[in-house]
Protein backbone atom coordinates (compact mmCIF):
# COMPACT_ATOMS: atom_id res chain seq x y z
CA UNK A 1 0.00 0.00 0.00
CA UNK A 2 2.74 2.48 0.71
CA UNK A 3 4.84 1.60 -2.57
CA UNK A 4 1.24 2.58 -4.24
CA UNK A 5 0.65 5.87 -2.59
CA UNK A 6 -3.02 5.67 -1.89
CA UNK A 7 -4.34 9.17 -2.04
CA UNK A 8 -7.36 8.13 0.82
CA UNK A 9 -6.19 7.61 4.39
CA UNK A 10 -6.83 4.34 5.56
CA UNK A 11 -9.59 3.93 8.07
CA UNK A 12 -9.19 4.59 11.02
CA UNK A 13 -7.96 8.01 10.03
CA UNK A 14 -4.27 8.77 11.58
CA UNK A 15 -5.02 11.63 14.09
CA UNK A 16 -5.92 15.07 12.33
CA UNK A 17 -3.01 16.96 11.74
CA UNK A 18 -0.60 14.54 12.76
CA UNK A 19 2.85 14.32 11.58
CA UNK A 20 2.41 10.89 10.59
CA UNK A 21 -0.46 12.44 7.76
CA UNK A 22 0.36 10.92 4.30
CA UNK A 23 3.25 8.17 5.24
CA UNK A 24 0.28 5.89 3.49
CA UNK A 25 -1.11 8.77 1.29
CA UNK A 26 -0.43 11.85 -1.44
CA UNK A 27 -1.17 14.17 1.63
CA UNK A 28 2.33 15.52 2.42
CA UNK A 29 3.36 15.48 6.30
CA UNK A 30 4.37 18.75 7.83
CA UNK A 31 7.73 18.01 7.54
CA UNK A 32 7.39 17.49 3.67
CA UNK A 33 6.12 20.74 3.34
CA UNK A 34 8.37 22.46 5.92
CA UNK A 35 11.56 21.01 3.91
CA UNK A 36 9.74 22.32 0.47
CA UNK A 37 8.98 25.69 1.52
CA UNK A 38 11.85 26.52 3.30
CA UNK A 39 11.91 30.08 4.62
CA UNK A 40 10.60 32.22 1.70
CA UNK A 41 7.12 30.86 1.84
CA UNK A 42 4.42 32.90 3.68
CA UNK A 43 1.46 30.62 2.46
CA UNK A 44 0.07 27.93 0.46
CA UNK A 45 -2.82 27.30 -1.40
CA UNK A 46 -4.00 23.64 -1.00
CA UNK A 47 -6.74 22.50 -3.72
CA UNK A 48 -9.14 19.81 -5.01
CA UNK A 49 -8.02 18.25 -1.36
CA UNK A 50 -11.59 16.71 -0.90
CA UNK A 51 -10.12 14.50 -2.96
CA UNK A 52 -11.37 15.76 -5.88
CA UNK A 53 -12.64 13.11 -8.51
CA UNK A 54 -14.65 14.44 -11.54
CA UNK A 55 -16.72 11.73 -11.46
CA UNK A 56 -20.42 10.86 -9.63
CA UNK A 57 -19.77 9.22 -6.54
CA UNK A 58 -16.63 8.15 -4.95
CA UNK A 59 -13.45 7.09 -5.54
CA UNK A 60 -10.50 4.43 -5.32
CA UNK A 61 -6.79 3.55 -7.00
CA UNK A 62 -7.37 2.37 -10.15
CA UNK A 63 -5.64 -1.37 -10.91
CA UNK A 64 -5.34 -1.14 -14.71
CA UNK A 65 -3.53 2.33 -15.21
CA UNK A 66 -1.17 4.57 -12.98
CA UNK A 67 -2.92 7.48 -11.33
CA UNK A 68 -1.91 10.46 -11.71
CA UNK A 69 -1.59 9.24 -15.51
CA UNK A 70 1.45 11.06 -16.95
CA UNK A 71 0.32 10.94 -20.69
CA UNK A 72 -2.92 12.61 -19.34
CA UNK A 73 -3.36 16.16 -18.01
CA UNK A 74 -3.37 15.66 -14.63
CA UNK A 75 -6.36 17.23 -13.77
CA UNK A 76 -8.43 14.69 -15.72
CA UNK A 77 -9.55 12.01 -13.39
CA UNK A 78 -7.95 8.64 -13.23
CA UNK A 79 -9.66 7.03 -10.26
CA UNK A 80 -12.25 4.54 -10.14
CA UNK A 81 -15.52 5.65 -8.12
CA UNK A 82 -16.59 3.50 -5.19
CA UNK A 83 -17.55 4.54 -1.12
CA UNK A 84 -15.46 7.28 0.48
CA UNK A 85 -16.56 8.01 3.65
CA UNK A 86 -13.78 10.39 4.92
CA UNK A 87 -13.05 12.86 1.86
CA UNK A 88 -13.66 16.40 4.25
CA UNK A 89 -11.82 14.82 7.06
CA UNK A 90 -8.92 14.02 4.28
CA UNK A 91 -9.05 18.12 3.56
CA UNK A 92 -9.15 18.95 7.23
CA UNK A 93 -6.26 16.89 8.26
CA UNK A 94 -4.41 18.48 5.35
CA UNK A 95 -4.84 21.75 6.13
CA UNK A 96 -3.79 21.39 9.54
CA UNK A 97 -0.93 19.92 8.44
CA UNK A 98 -0.04 22.73 6.56
CA UNK A 99 -0.63 25.51 9.40
CA UNK A 100 1.90 23.43 11.36
CA UNK A 101 4.21 23.10 8.55
CA UNK A 102 4.20 26.88 7.64
CA UNK A 103 4.51 27.63 11.77
CA UNK A 104 7.71 25.51 11.40
CA UNK A 105 8.92 26.54 8.26
CA UNK A 106 8.76 30.24 8.85
CA UNK A 107 10.14 30.41 12.47
CA UNK A 108 6.75 30.92 13.99
CA UNK A 109 5.40 33.65 11.59
CA UNK A 110 0.90 33.69 11.41
CA UNK A 111 0.62 31.15 8.11
CA UNK A 112 -1.59 31.98 5.22
CA UNK A 113 -3.18 28.49 4.19
CA UNK A 114 -6.14 28.58 1.54
CA UNK A 115 -7.78 25.46 1.09
CA UNK A 116 -11.06 24.46 -0.81
CA UNK A 117 -12.00 21.55 1.24
CA UNK A 118 -13.54 22.07 4.55
CA UNK A 119 -15.21 20.54 7.87
CA UNK A 120 -16.08 21.97 11.02
CA UNK A 121 -13.24 23.76 12.49
CA UNK A 122 -11.00 24.61 8.93
CA UNK A 123 -11.43 28.34 10.04
CA UNK A 124 -9.05 28.00 12.71
CA UNK A 125 -6.27 27.03 10.29
CA UNK A 126 -7.06 28.32 6.52
CA UNK A 127 -9.26 30.58 5.01
CA UNK A 128 -11.32 29.68 1.76
CA UNK A 129 -13.22 30.20 -1.54
CA UNK A 130 -16.47 29.13 -2.98
CA UNK A 131 -14.87 26.48 -5.40
CA UNK A 132 -15.55 26.93 -9.20
CA UNK A 133 -17.86 28.90 -10.16
CA UNK A 134 -19.32 30.44 -13.26
CA UNK A 135 -18.45 33.53 -14.75
CA UNK A 136 -22.57 34.51 -15.10
CA UNK A 137 -24.65 37.31 -13.33
CA UNK A 138 -26.17 34.20 -10.99
CA UNK A 139 -22.99 33.36 -9.66
CA UNK A 140 -22.30 36.75 -8.57
CA UNK A 141 -25.55 36.40 -6.53
CA UNK A 142 -25.14 33.52 -5.00
CA UNK A 143 -21.53 34.51 -3.97
CA UNK A 144 -22.76 36.94 -1.49
CA UNK A 145 -25.55 34.18 0.74
CA UNK A 146 -22.38 31.75 0.43
CA UNK A 147 -20.23 33.78 2.09
CA UNK A 148 -22.48 35.35 4.40
CA UNK A 149 -23.21 31.81 5.12
CA UNK A 150 -19.69 30.69 6.08
CA UNK A 151 -18.85 33.44 8.34
CA UNK A 152 -21.87 31.78 10.27
CA UNK A 153 -19.99 28.45 10.17
CA UNK A 154 -17.34 29.89 11.80
CA UNK A 155 -14.81 30.17 8.72
CA UNK A 156 -14.78 33.80 8.17
CA UNK A 157 -12.08 34.92 5.52
CA UNK A 158 -13.82 33.38 2.76
CA UNK A 159 -14.40 34.78 -0.83
CA UNK A 160 -15.69 33.74 -4.88
CA UNK A 161 -13.24 33.74 -7.63
CA UNK A 162 -14.10 37.64 -8.96
CA UNK A 163 -15.07 37.06 -13.24
CA UNK A 164 -15.61 33.27 -12.23
CA UNK A 165 -13.64 30.25 -12.70
CA UNK A 166 -15.11 28.16 -15.83
CA UNK A 167 -16.26 30.29 -18.68
CA UNK A 168 -20.00 31.27 -20.23
CA UNK A 169 -21.97 32.56 -23.00
CA UNK A 170 -22.18 36.03 -20.54
CA UNK A 171 -20.22 38.90 -22.27
CA UNK A 172 -17.71 39.59 -19.26
CA UNK A 173 -17.15 42.83 -19.23
CA UNK A 174 -19.78 44.22 -17.41
CA UNK A 175 -19.84 41.38 -15.35
CA UNK A 176 -16.16 41.79 -14.29
CA UNK A 177 -16.95 45.79 -13.39
CA UNK A 178 -19.69 44.53 -11.28
CA UNK A 179 -18.37 41.93 -9.98
CA UNK A 180 -15.11 43.42 -8.75
CA UNK A 181 -17.00 46.04 -8.03
CA UNK A 182 -18.41 43.66 -5.07
CA UNK A 183 -15.70 41.48 -4.85
CA UNK A 184 -13.62 43.83 -2.92
CA UNK A 185 -15.76 44.16 -0.31
CA UNK A 186 -15.11 40.04 0.33
CA UNK A 187 -13.52 38.95 3.43
CA UNK A 188 -11.08 37.61 0.98
CA UNK A 189 -10.56 39.26 -2.44
CA UNK A 190 -9.20 37.76 -5.42
CA UNK A 191 -9.70 36.89 -9.23
CA UNK A 192 -9.43 33.70 -10.43
CA UNK A 193 -9.96 31.76 -13.22
CA UNK A 194 -9.58 28.40 -14.76
CA UNK A 195 -6.91 27.54 -17.57
CA UNK A 196 -9.62 27.12 -20.34
CA UNK A 197 -11.28 30.52 -19.76
CA UNK A 198 -11.36 33.43 -21.81
CA UNK A 199 -8.56 36.20 -20.09
CA UNK A 200 -10.33 38.18 -17.75
CA UNK A 201 -7.41 39.92 -15.19
CA UNK A 202 -8.90 43.00 -13.86
CA UNK A 203 -6.71 45.53 -16.43
CA UNK A 204 -7.98 43.54 -19.73
CA UNK A 205 -10.54 46.12 -20.11
CA UNK A 206 -9.96 49.88 -19.17
CA UNK A 207 -13.31 50.23 -17.61
CA UNK A 208 -12.61 47.11 -15.46
CA UNK A 209 -9.66 48.56 -14.23
CA UNK A 210 -11.53 51.80 -13.08
CA UNK A 211 -13.82 49.84 -11.16
CA UNK A 212 -11.11 48.41 -9.50
CA UNK A 213 -9.32 50.91 -8.77
CA UNK A 214 -12.31 52.71 -7.37
CA UNK A 215 -13.57 50.00 -4.85
CA UNK A 216 -9.94 48.41 -4.45
CA UNK A 217 -9.22 52.01 -3.50
CA UNK A 218 -11.93 52.18 -1.08
CA UNK A 219 -10.65 48.35 0.25
CA UNK A 220 -7.29 49.69 0.99
CA UNK A 221 -8.23 52.86 2.75
CA UNK A 222 -10.58 50.70 5.12
CA UNK A 223 -8.14 48.02 5.85
CA UNK A 224 -7.84 48.82 9.37
CA UNK A 225 -11.66 48.59 10.32
CA UNK A 226 -11.78 44.91 7.92
CA UNK A 227 -8.48 44.52 10.14
CA UNK A 228 -10.52 44.96 13.39
CA UNK A 229 -13.65 42.20 12.33
CA UNK A 230 -10.50 39.88 11.64
CA UNK A 231 -9.30 40.66 15.00
CA UNK A 232 -12.97 40.52 16.66
CA UNK A 233 -13.87 36.79 14.85
CA UNK A 234 -10.61 35.62 15.74
CA UNK A 235 -11.19 35.94 19.39
CA UNK A 236 -14.97 35.62 19.33
CA UNK A 237 -15.95 33.71 16.64
CA UNK A 238 -18.42 36.29 14.99
CA UNK A 239 -19.01 36.87 11.36
CA UNK A 240 -17.10 39.55 9.59
CA UNK A 241 -19.66 41.51 8.17
CA UNK A 242 -19.92 45.23 10.71
CA UNK A 243 -21.63 48.58 10.38
CA UNK A 244 -20.81 48.80 6.55
CA UNK A 245 -23.17 48.40 3.86
CA UNK A 246 -22.29 47.73 0.24
CA UNK A 247 -25.50 47.43 -2.49
CA UNK A 248 -24.05 46.01 -5.64
CA UNK A 249 -25.47 45.82 -9.00
CA UNK A 250 -26.35 42.42 -10.00
CA UNK A 251 -27.93 42.28 -13.01
CA UNK A 252 -26.86 43.31 -16.69
CA UNK A 253 -27.69 46.42 -17.88
CA UNK A 254 -28.54 48.23 -14.74
CA UNK A 255 -28.14 51.78 -14.24
CA UNK A 256 -30.02 51.80 -10.94
CA UNK A 257 -29.86 49.73 -7.70
CA UNK A 258 -32.95 49.23 -5.02
CA UNK A 259 -31.48 48.86 -2.05
CA UNK A 260 -32.62 48.12 1.26
CA UNK A 261 -31.71 50.36 4.07
CA UNK A 262 -32.44 48.90 8.02
CA UNK A 263 -33.45 51.83 9.85
CA UNK A 264 -31.25 54.89 10.72
CA UNK A 265 -29.38 56.97 8.82
CA UNK A 266 -26.23 55.74 6.01
CA UNK A 267 -23.53 57.69 5.22
CA UNK A 268 -21.93 57.62 1.42
CA UNK A 269 -18.48 56.42 2.14
CA UNK A 270 -17.57 57.56 -1.57
CA UNK A 271 -18.87 61.06 -1.06
CA UNK A 272 -19.43 61.84 2.71
CA UNK A 273 -21.85 64.76 2.59
CA UNK A 274 -24.31 62.64 1.44
CA UNK A 275 -26.85 60.51 3.53
CA UNK A 276 -29.65 58.19 3.68
CA UNK A 277 -32.31 58.27 6.19
CA UNK A 278 -34.47 55.66 6.46
CA UNK A 279 -36.95 53.51 8.01
CA UNK A 280 -36.23 50.22 6.91
CA UNK A 281 -36.81 51.40 3.28
CA UNK A 282 -36.25 50.51 -0.31
CA UNK A 283 -33.72 53.64 -1.74
CA UNK A 284 -32.95 53.79 -6.16
CA UNK A 285 -29.02 54.70 -6.06
CA UNK A 286 -27.67 55.35 -9.02
CA UNK A 287 -25.09 52.81 -10.05
CA UNK A 288 -23.06 53.79 -13.02
CA UNK A 289 -20.80 51.16 -14.38
CA UNK A 290 -17.99 52.02 -12.92
CA UNK A 291 -19.55 53.34 -9.14
CA UNK A 292 -20.65 51.16 -6.32
CA UNK A 293 -22.89 52.63 -3.31
CA UNK A 294 -21.17 51.93 -0.19
CA UNK A 295 -22.75 52.93 3.11
CA UNK A 296 -21.40 53.49 6.69
CA UNK A 297 -24.30 53.33 9.71
CA UNK A 298 -24.58 56.18 12.39
CA UNK A 299 -23.41 55.96 15.80
CA UNK A 300 -20.49 54.57 13.83
CA UNK A 301 -16.54 55.70 14.32
CA UNK A 302 -14.70 54.23 11.56
CA UNK A 303 -11.03 53.80 11.06
CA UNK A 304 -9.68 54.72 8.10
CA UNK A 305 -6.22 55.28 6.35
CA UNK A 306 -5.02 57.02 3.17
CA UNK A 307 -4.77 53.95 1.52
CA UNK A 308 -1.63 52.89 -0.97
CA UNK A 309 0.34 49.70 -2.60
CA UNK A 310 1.26 47.20 -1.31
CA UNK A 311 -1.19 47.19 1.96
CA UNK A 312 1.85 46.83 3.90
CA UNK A 313 2.38 50.27 3.01
CA UNK A 314 -1.56 51.44 3.06
CA UNK A 315 -1.34 50.41 6.44
CA UNK A 316 1.51 53.06 8.19
CA UNK A 317 -0.56 55.84 6.52
CA UNK A 318 -2.15 58.41 8.88
CA UNK A 319 -5.73 57.65 9.99
CA UNK A 320 -8.44 59.52 9.38
CA UNK A 321 -11.99 58.68 12.03
CA UNK A 322 -15.45 59.30 10.60
CA UNK A 323 -17.56 59.66 12.92
CA UNK A 324 -21.62 59.39 12.19
CA UNK A 325 -24.77 60.48 13.65
CA UNK A 326 -28.25 60.40 13.02
CA UNK A 327 -29.02 63.34 10.81
CA UNK A 328 -29.55 66.36 12.58
CA UNK A 329 -28.67 64.83 16.14
CA UNK A 330 -28.46 67.40 19.03
CA UNK A 331 -27.79 64.43 21.45
CA UNK A 332 -26.43 60.91 20.40
CA UNK A 333 -23.04 58.88 20.99
CA UNK A 334 -20.81 57.01 18.68
CA UNK A 335 -18.13 54.50 19.38
CA UNK A 336 -16.10 52.39 17.21
CA UNK A 337 -12.48 50.38 17.78
CA UNK A 338 -9.06 49.85 15.94
CA UNK A 339 -7.14 46.76 16.98
CA UNK A 340 -3.34 46.73 14.96
CA UNK A 341 -0.26 44.48 15.47
CA UNK A 342 2.57 43.24 13.84
CA UNK A 343 0.95 41.09 11.12
CA UNK A 344 3.13 38.13 11.87
CA UNK A 345 2.43 37.04 15.51
CA UNK A 346 0.27 33.51 15.36
CA UNK A 347 -2.25 34.41 17.75
CA UNK A 348 -4.26 38.00 17.43
CA UNK A 349 -3.90 39.14 20.74
CA UNK A 350 -3.05 41.72 23.68
CA UNK A 351 -0.25 41.82 25.94
CA UNK A 352 2.61 40.40 23.61
CA UNK A 353 3.90 43.93 23.26
CA UNK A 354 3.14 43.66 19.48
CA UNK A 355 -0.33 45.10 19.29
CA UNK A 356 -2.47 47.82 20.40
CA UNK A 357 -6.40 47.97 20.81
CA UNK A 358 -8.06 51.39 20.48
CA UNK A 359 -11.47 52.57 21.67
CA UNK A 360 -13.03 55.47 19.81
CA UNK A 361 -15.57 57.20 21.50
CA UNK A 362 -17.49 60.33 20.70
CA UNK A 363 -20.95 62.33 21.94
CA UNK A 364 -23.02 65.03 21.15
CA UNK A 365 -25.10 67.27 23.62
CA UNK A 366 -25.75 70.33 25.36
CA UNK A 367 -24.39 72.38 22.65
CA UNK A 368 -20.61 70.63 22.62
CA UNK A 369 -19.10 68.08 20.82
CA UNK A 370 -16.30 65.50 22.53
CA UNK A 371 -14.27 63.01 20.87
CA UNK A 372 -11.97 60.77 22.99
CA UNK A 373 -10.04 57.22 23.07
CA UNK A 374 -9.16 54.86 25.81
CA UNK A 375 -5.68 52.88 24.45
CA UNK A 376 -4.96 49.35 25.65
CA UNK A 377 -1.48 48.72 24.89
CA UNK A 378 -0.27 51.47 23.36
CA UNK A 379 3.49 51.36 23.26
CA UNK A 380 3.23 48.94 19.86
CA UNK A 381 1.27 51.85 18.06
CA UNK A 382 3.75 54.54 19.60
CA UNK A 383 6.39 52.79 18.26
CA UNK A 384 5.06 52.61 14.67
CA UNK A 385 4.85 56.47 14.36
CA UNK A 386 1.26 55.79 13.81
CA UNK A 387 -0.93 58.82 14.21
CA UNK A 388 -4.73 60.72 13.53
CA UNK A 389 -4.42 63.15 10.97
CA UNK A 390 -8.16 64.24 10.70
CA UNK A 391 -11.29 64.09 12.67
CA UNK A 392 -15.01 63.89 10.28
CA UNK A 393 -17.80 64.25 12.00
CA UNK A 394 -21.36 63.64 10.59
CA UNK A 395 -24.66 64.62 11.05
CA UNK A 396 -24.81 66.79 14.06
CA UNK A 397 -24.44 70.65 13.92
CA UNK A 398 -21.66 72.53 12.72
CA UNK A 399 -18.98 74.81 14.81
CA UNK A 400 -15.59 75.38 15.89
CA UNK A 401 -15.65 77.49 18.61
CA UNK A 402 -13.20 77.01 21.79
CA UNK A 403 -11.45 73.92 20.51
CA UNK A 404 -9.64 72.06 22.99
CA UNK A 405 -7.23 69.23 22.82
CA UNK A 406 -5.74 66.65 25.29
CA UNK A 407 -2.83 64.18 24.63
CA UNK A 408 -2.66 61.77 27.53
CA UNK A 409 -4.03 63.98 29.39
CA UNK A 410 -2.03 67.31 29.09
CA UNK A 411 -3.56 69.65 26.90
CA UNK A 412 -2.04 70.86 23.20
CA UNK A 413 -0.49 74.47 23.48
CA UNK A 414 -2.20 77.18 21.66
CA UNK A 415 0.34 77.23 18.96
CA UNK A 416 -0.49 73.80 18.38
CA UNK A 417 -4.42 74.19 18.20
CA UNK A 418 -3.36 77.06 15.85
CA UNK A 419 -2.21 74.63 13.09
CA UNK A 420 -5.68 72.86 13.59
CA UNK A 421 -8.60 73.16 10.71
CA UNK A 422 -11.80 73.40 10.53
CA UNK A 423 -14.37 72.71 7.55
CA UNK A 424 -18.04 72.32 7.51
CA UNK A 425 -20.47 71.13 4.66
CA UNK A 426 -23.91 70.86 4.67
CA UNK A 427 -25.52 66.97 4.35
CA UNK A 428 -27.39 66.68 1.79
CA UNK A 429 -29.85 63.87 2.18
CA UNK A 430 -30.70 62.03 -0.92
CA UNK A 431 -33.21 60.09 0.49
CA UNK A 432 -35.81 60.52 3.41
CA UNK A 433 -38.01 58.77 5.85
CA UNK A 434 -40.25 60.11 8.43
CA UNK A 435 -39.72 59.18 12.29
CA UNK A 436 -36.60 58.03 12.20
CA UNK A 437 -35.30 57.40 15.14
CA UNK A 438 -32.55 59.63 16.36
CA UNK A 439 -33.20 61.91 13.22
CA UNK A 440 -34.68 65.89 14.16
CA UNK A 441 -35.88 65.58 10.56
CA UNK A 442 -34.93 66.60 6.84
CA UNK A 443 -32.01 68.57 7.76
CA UNK A 444 -28.86 66.52 7.08
CA UNK A 445 -26.55 68.54 9.68
CA UNK A 446 -23.30 69.60 8.97
CA UNK A 447 -20.37 67.71 7.68
CA UNK A 448 -17.53 69.06 9.92
CA UNK A 449 -13.53 68.37 9.20
CA UNK A 450 -10.74 68.94 12.05
CA UNK A 451 -7.42 68.75 10.00
CA UNK A 452 -3.90 69.32 10.93
CA UNK A 453 -4.16 66.74 13.79
CA UNK A 454 -0.89 64.51 15.15
CA UNK A 455 -2.68 62.72 17.63
CA UNK A 456 -0.50 59.69 18.58
CA UNK A 457 -2.58 56.07 17.79
CA UNK A 458 -1.02 54.76 20.84
CA UNK A 459 -2.06 57.82 23.99
CA UNK A 460 -5.38 58.63 24.59
CA UNK A 461 -6.58 62.05 23.33
CA UNK A 462 -9.98 64.05 23.86
CA UNK A 463 -11.18 66.71 21.81
CA UNK A 464 -13.93 69.07 22.67
CA UNK A 465 -15.53 72.24 20.55
CA UNK A 466 -18.75 74.22 21.35
CA UNK A 467 -21.55 73.81 18.18
CA UNK A 468 -23.81 76.51 16.75
CA UNK A 469 -26.84 75.33 18.27
CA UNK A 470 -29.69 77.92 17.64
CA UNK A 471 -32.69 76.93 20.04
CA UNK A 472 -36.12 75.79 19.11
CA UNK A 473 -39.40 77.96 19.20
Amino acid sequence: MAEERNPLPPPPPPPLGSEHMGTVAVLPTAADIQSAVASTVDGLWIDMNEPSNFCTGKCTMPKDHPCPDPKRYNWICCLDCTVLTQSNLYGFSQTIATNKALLKSTGGKRPFVLTRSTFVGSGAYAAHWTGDNKGDWDHLRYSISTILNFGIFGMPMVGSDICGFYPAATPLEELCNRWIALGAFYPFARDHTSFFSPRRELYQWPSVAESARNALGLRYKLLPYLYTLNYEAHTTGAPVPGLVLVSPALEPNATTVNALFPPGTWYSLFDLSLAIVSQGNYFTLDAPLNVVNVHVYQNTILPMQRGGLPSKESRTTPFKLVITFPSGAEDADAAGKVYIDDDEDPEMKLGNGKSTYVDFLASVGKGKMKVWSKVNNGEFAVGLGLVIEKVVVLGAAGGNRGLQVEVDGQPLSPSSISEVSFSETAIENLGFAENVAGSTGKKGGMMVQVGGLALPLGKKFSLTWELNVTAGP
